[in-house]
């Protein structure tokens, strides 16, 4: 995610970092070219003159432009949703940790210090645990080592057979709930309170694994694509003949448009990758970890992650 103060001014018109120029860029140049070739050649093709007005734009454009918005407003629900359900994690994450910490009775205060043998400790950890390993399962990511220290050596061991690490992790945590309810260290009403929070966290990964698997129906992208280059390409054919020499220039302004939003839409269609717009996934992971760990009392806290060139990842 590109995070910055708005540039004012002219800067604005020299940013690259966070843009979709470069990603349209090879397509938009094809584009300028074809339109200084008609433009040269006045629309003529082979001796041929190919004659279209800008009727047939003027009235193609609007639909076009009013799909694309439509679908782009469906991508950034998308984003949107996905943003809400993170924040949904961060806030159940520190609730559980309280809850952990204040409801499971135990005469030692919890400490970071007791190690993973402690069950309130252990509980908080895989807690971190399940973040990092949702974040891998959201961006294809292959199991890494971070978690390892965070997880029993059996519970390591199981993860690396299941399917879906972070629910895998979440039957971990019931079965703690129901040793401390089965030890008397929470009372029943307690244990619906924690299991209530662990079930919101439990629908929140589920409803990201939702938006990443059911991406916006293929054939609607298609057809946009599709037309909105057939229209972009055809664009000089209708213009040269009313603006002459201006036309790559015009050309240039309305693809740029075209090609951006489409592309803009493809982007943001998927929140969870490591694109320069999609959600910051390890500044999150991190931010959660550090509260996690600081409840803890924790003397090894990493430090939250910081900018590089305005991106946070």
């Amino acid at each position: 995610m590109i995070v910055r103060d708005r540039p004012s001014g002219l800067r604005m018109f020299w940013l690259l970092r966070g843009s979709v120029l470069p990603r349209i860029l090879p397509t938009l140049l094809v584009n300028i070219a074809v339109a200084t070739l008609v433009t040269i050649s006045h629309g003529a093709l082979f001796e041929f003159k190919i004659t279209l007005t800008a009727i047939p734009f003027s009235l193609i454009g609007l639909p076009i432009a009013i799909f694309l918005g439509f679908r782009n407003n469906a991508a950034y629900d998308r984003f949107w949703e996905g943003r809400k359900l993170w924040g949904e994690l961060v806030l159940r994450s520190r609730n559980f940790a309280r809850q952990c910490l204040s409801f499971i009775h135990d005469p030692q205060p919890a400490s970071s210090d007791l190690g993973l043998t402690d069950l309130r400790v252990r509980m908080i950890m895989r807690a971190i645990a399940f973040t990092h390993a949702l974040r891998h399962l959201l961006r294809d990511v292959a199991h890494q080592q971070e978690l390892r220290p965070l997880l029993l050596e059996s519970e390591w061991n199981g993860m690396q057979l299941s399917q879906n690490k972070p629910d895998y992790l979440m039957r971990k945590m019931g079965l703690d709930v129901q040793s401390c309810l089965s030890q008397g260290r929470i009372d029943s009403n307690i244990a619906v309170v924690i299991d209530n929070t662990l079930s919101a966290m439990t629908a929140a990964a589920a409803s990201c694994e939702r938006i990443k698997n059911t991406p916006i129906p293929f054939s609607y992208t298609l057809l946009l694509h599709r037309t909105a280059y057939l229209y972009c390409f055809l664009l000089p054919f209708g213009l040269v003949d009313s603006i002459g020499f201006m036309t790559p220039f015009v050309v240039a302004i309305v693809a740029y448009t075209f090609f951006g939003l489409d592309a803009l839409g493809d982007e943001i269609e998927e929140p969870f990758g490591m694109e320069s717009n999609d959600l910051p996934l390890d500044a999150i992971c991190r931010a959660i970890e550090i509260d996690l760990r600081e409840s803890l009392h924790d003397t090894h806290i990493p430090p939250p992650l910081v900018l590089v060139n305005y991106r946070m990842t």
